[in-house]
């Protein structure tokens, strides 16, 4: 079996979005660093229940009224 064909497997610190940490092993940066999320279980909306729509709160039919709304039919 060749050497040195492993990354290092060392460990490091997890600060999650609240500020707490753990210790965790895995090959990313140094022995001791801590690794910062952005989103994780506590903050992100599919694991809180928080709504993620990328629509607006007017849905499709309130997009279409204001971009259309002034248009009559006159006869």
């Amino acid at each position: 079996m060749k050497a040195d064909t492993h990354p290092d497997y060392h460990v490091i610190k997890v600060q999650m979005t609240d500020g707490t940490v753990f210790e965790t092993r895995s090959t990313w940066g140094k022995e001791g660093d801590t690794m910062p999320l952005e989103i994780d279980p506590l903050s992100h909306p599919a694991w809180t229940g928080g709504k993620g729509n990328l629509l607006d709160s007017g849905g499709r039919v309130a997009q279409f009224n204001k971009r259309f709304g002034g248009l009559t039919l006159k006869r």
